[in-house]
């Protein structure tokens, strides 16, 4: 049985025994013509009047998009909203799109082209967010003693529109919807609130769950404080074509966006395995190994504690940013992570990846890297294996382990035990 990992912006193929299952996303048929689908649903929205209605009589506008790490087709979804936004009064001059990196570095020069394409890039106003610059953004409200401080630019707009993907997160449930505002144009000191390391380590903080996830209901309370007139958001399949288009009101249209991801990304199994056999996801997502505590979470879930986790992400960018490397650095063990980093005076950025990382490596008994891109010494410091031969190692576990499964598209596919 022959089967590709998704690794970079290729696969790395694999040659695997009948015995091994495989966890696949359900085949999703691409729409044909996706610009036709986008403008039927700017026209007929859920819960929401059509854009152009809500586009009338307004001064101005911003657009959130998220940030290169989301294969989002913007250069798809992008030209109906603003050409339905100037043939209604607003002009051009008076759009902002507006990059939600949360605390992720910005999108400039060709990698802002690669985004929207440089017809958009070159005749538009593009913001990118800075979490840590107090000049973008304003408090608004406080939860649970936190402030809540959202890009200015967004909150000043008259017309506030947001877009997305919507796909399985392991923290809010589902990417899209309220996820653009909250992490998306949020300040530091907002995140620091919802990515603590209590916030993360509760329980209903998973993958394709919403009701009693807390991170999903702060995103929730944060978009109506903030204000959302209407949202734009698409699934993709394994080829990245646009599968489903859901646009209108921030949470109804978010809501049967998330049931067509459910449907197609969710896989049951009877039980635990004791070997998974994963990928990072594919370009953008496994850029940096900072991503890869995605695949490592979903492994995790379907994972027997002591169990083995082997994964391929090509790492093109290593580790991630200086941050995520200095808490990596900063910690040799998860016992260690857990003690400094679970106090609350010890927060620093980045840490809830390599929080999630450790959940990861605590659960296995051994976890396997195939990753160019990173060093053995890099691995080596946080407990994991670095593989030369992808295929002499699976093969060399595969006589260890009896029940294994093999996910190739990663933590785009969610295993649910039971």
């Amino acid at each position: 049985m022959k089967t590709g990992l998704l690794f970079g912006k290729k696969t790395v193929d694999l040659e695997l025994p009948e015995s091994v299952s495989l966890l696949e996303m359900k085949t999703a048929e691409a729409i044909l013509d996706p610009t036709v689908a986008v403008h039927e649903a700017l026209t007929n929205p859920i819960e929401s009047p059509p854009l152009k209605e809500l586009a009338r009589g307004k001064r101005d506008a911003c657009i959130v998009i998220p940030d290169i790490t989301r294969p989002v087709p913007n250069q798809v979804i992008l030209p109906p909203i603003l050409r339905t936004l100037q043939e209604n009064g607003i002009p051009k001059e008076k759009i902002i799109i507006l990059i939600a990196n949360g605390m992720h570095r910005p999108n400039l020069g060709k990698e802002l082209e690669s985004m929207v394409g440089s017809q958009i890039m070159d005749n538009y106003n593009i913001e990118n967010h800075y979490c840590r610059k107090p000049a973008v953004y304003r408090k608004i409200d406080e939860i649970d003693g936190a402030p809540i401080e959202i890009n200015r630019h967004y909150l000043d707009a008259d017309l506030k529109i947001l877009t997305g993907l919507i796909e399985p997160h392991f923290y809010a449930g589902y990417s899209g919807g309220r996820k653009s505002i909250l992490p998306g144009i949020s300040s530091f000191e907002t995140m620091k609130f919802m990515h603590s390391y209590k916030m993360v380590d509760h329980p209903n903080l998973t993958n394709c769950l919403i009701e009693g996830n807390p991170f999903h209901e702060y995103g929730l309370r944060v978009a109506e404080l903030a204000g959302v007139d209407f949202i734009l958001n698409v699934v993709i399949n394994k080829e990245r074509n646009i599968t489903g288009v859901f646009a209108g009101h921030y949470n109804q249209a978010h809501l049967a966006g998330c049931e067509m991801v459910q449907e197609h990304s969710l896989v049951h199994l009877d039980q635990a395995v004791d070997m998974v056999i994963t990928s990072g996801g594919g370009y953008p997502l496994d850029a940096t190994f900072y991503q890869i505590s995605k695949a490592l979470i979903c492994a995790r879930d379907i994972l027997k504690e002591g169990g083995t986790i082997v994964v391929a992400c090509e790492c093109s960018e290593g580790l991630g940013s200086p941050e995520f490397c200095s808490v990596l650095g900063s910690v040799s063990s998860p016992h260690e992570f857990f003690e400094r980093y679970g106090e609350p005076k010890n927060f620093v950025i980045d840490q809830w990846c390599v929080q999630n990382i450790y959940q990861a490596l605590n659960h296995a008994g051994r976890v396997y890297i195939y990753s160019p891109g990173l060093s053995h010494d890099d691995l080596q410091k946080i407990g994991a294996y670095k593989v030369k031969n992808i295929e002499e190692t699976v093969n060399e576990l595969l006589s260890e382990n009896e029940n294994v499964v093999a996910v190739p598209d990663g933590p785009y596919v969610v295993g649910r035990v039971g």
